[in-house]
């Protein structure tokens, strides 16, 4: 065997990875997830959940996977808490979390707490083949352009800065910011709270005008990577 074919039959040893517990709410996403565990690392054995419970139905039937890939953002869990648990399940189990919050303090946090690594949801098939490499080499693997936060006073002002102006928001604002995190339109909202619905778009200018957000999308972002932090502290 030359040294080429060695190196070859190396690598494929090397990505092989027998299973796989994905978990996430998205069925494309995750149906593309376990698309690629299959053609890349030739995994066979593929579970998935899209709830943090159904994920522990499959963790206690005796099922120990190689890697889990979880999703912070489930419908039943806040922030790291779905981790946290999952960890404490399978403890000698690498899990990489794939999230569409991927802001460095957030990273810094699930790497905290003992994630295998951080895999930002908009990453291309190269760069996720080399993320899970890295793991399956033992390392841990963080974003290309991630800082380590460690001046966390900026990090933690900037939180605290959004979480101040949240809560700033009227009584009114703060439940139509609510609803607009669930993804509710306006019309929804507004049948909902019993408003006119152009009493709702006035509410929704204002409250963006205070959070300094351009549009929902950014708002409920914004809320949402706040409470992550807070849920991780």
């Amino acid at each position: 065997m030359t040294m080429a074919a060695a190196a070859d039959l190396a690598t494929e040893t090397a990505l092989a990875i027998r299973s796989v517990l994905i978990v996430d709410d998205h069925p494309l996403y995750c149906d593309a997830l376990a698309s690629t565990m299959q053609s890349i690392f030739h995994t066979r054995r593929i579970r998935t959940a899209d709830t943090l419970e159904s994920a522990m139905q499959h963790l206690k039937s005796r099922y120990s996977p190689d890697l889990v890939l979880l999703d912070l953002n489930l419908p039943d869990v806040a922030g790291l808490s779905g981790f946290l648990k999952i960890k404490k399940k399978a403890p000698e189990v690498p899990v990489i979390v794939i999230s569409a919050v991927s802001g460095d303090g957030v990273v810094e946090q699930v790497m905290a707490a003992g994630a295998a690594g951080f895999i930002p949801k908009e990453t291309g098939r190269e760069s996720f083949r080399a993320a899970l490499l890295q793991v399956c080499d033992g390392k841990t693997y963080v974003p290309p352009g991630y800082e380590d936060c460690r001046d966390s006073q900026r990090v933690d002002s900037s939180s605290e800065d959004i979480a101040r102006r949240i809560s700033e928001l009227s009584h009114q604002q703060n439940r139509i910011l609510a609803l607009i995190c669930k993804g509710k339109p306006n019309k929804l909202i507004a049948y909902e709270m019993q408003l006119a619905e152009a009493t709702v778009k006035a509410h929704i200018t204002a409250l963006l005008r205070r959070l300094g957000a351009r549009n929902r999308t950014q708002a409920a972002m914004m809320v949402r990577e706040v409470s992550i932090r807070q849920n991780l502290q």
